[in-house]
């Protein structure tokens, strides 16, 4: 008896909370972040992606953060757990988090952040700018031409260029062959390194740096969270690096010709706010790009090397 009367009441007590209850504010929107790995370019995305969300919806959303520490298996945990709760849209910051994304939902709009080409991480064919599905988003991709141009143009005497990226990074692949085409072109001999991971990074650049004249290392996550240990090799080896992103260079690179990660994200925020207000549907938005990359140079890895660049590059 003493029993029933404690189920009786623990329902009467829940009855008359949910009753009581305050209702919950229409047009509310939850949306959850999945980010690869800590790493400035890509906090900044996150940052940016935030800010134009609470600029156009203000308290209207909620964000729920969560971040894989590098580990792209760990991207699939979060983007499984993002669709269980229902989530109203996912960021999907990096690759990683875009391929898990997908995988987990077909139904829930997802916008990438940071992602080089879309073609590849997604693996299609015919791509036409638009995925004409639950996906969109903005690319990080920079002017590859214009990189590979800066090894002629920095470091004139080189002959042999190595190209030291990550295996498992899809974007990395279309770098590596666009940058390594346009190399060859200009005449130059072209060795590719390719790094599995953090544990054989050191070995591979150590290899590289006994072949070549010059590095080239594209924006790749695993190669930018490993930025520091490849600086200490390169350096120590006194092989200029350019770099695909600010966040590399700001670690081991000479130059860059690099986006604004923040305005990126913003950009992708934008995108968001059309999406959950209804003004747009994510699969008739065509991919967003950063049309403003901007030079940029490590002053005291130039000093060290004794590289001058022109005036038109702006010191990290």
């Amino acid at each position: 008896m003493k029993k029933l009367i404690c189920i009786l009441l623990m329902i009467a007590i829940s009855v008359t909370c949910w009753g009581c209850s305050s209702p919950q504010k229409e047009d509310t929107f939850t949306v959850g972040i999945c980010q690869l790995a800590p790493h400035p370019a890509l906090d900044a995305a996150t940052k940016g992606f935030k800010q134009a969300l609470t600029d156009v919806l203000g308290e209207k959303v909620a964000f729920v953060d969560h971040n894989a520490a590098g580990d792209a298996a760990a991207t699939a945990v979060i983007c499984n757990s993002l669709v269980a709760d229902n989530v109203d849209l996912i960021l999907a910051n990096a690759t990683a988090s875009l391929e898990s994304a997908a995988n987990a939902t077909d139904t829930i709009p997802i916008l990438g952040t940071a992602i080089t080409a879309y073609s590849a991480a997604l693996r299609m064919d015919n791509f036409d700018g638009t995925t004409h599905r639950n996906i969109s988003g903005t690319s990080d991709l920079a002017p590859l031409d214009a990189q590979a141009q800066m090894i002629v143009d920095l470091i004139p005497d080189a002959k042999t260029v190595g190209i030291l990226y990550c295996s498992q990074e899809a974007n990395s692949l279309y770098q590596v062959e666009t940058v390594e085409q346009y190399l060859q072109g200009k005449g130059l001999t072209v060795k590719r390194f390719a790094f599995s991971g953090s544990n054989d990074v050191a070995l591979v650049a150590q290899q590289a740096c006994s072949e070549i004249d010059a590095l080239y290392i594209p924006t790749d996550n695993t190669a930018a969270n490993c930025a520091e240990l490849i600086g200490s090799v390169v350096l120590g080896a006194s092989i200029p690096v350019i770099a695909g992103e600010e966040g590399i260079c700001s670690s081991c690179g000479v130059a860059t010709l690099t986006i604004d990660y923040y305005r990126l994200g913003y950009i992708t925020g934008q995108m968001a706010a059309e999406i959950l207000q209804g003004t747009s549907k994510i699969e008739d938005m065509a991919i967003r790009y950063y049309d403003d990359p901007v030079y940029k140079y490590n002053k005291d890895i130039c000093d060290k090397l004794n590289i001058t660049v022109p005036d038109n590059y702006v010191s990290l």
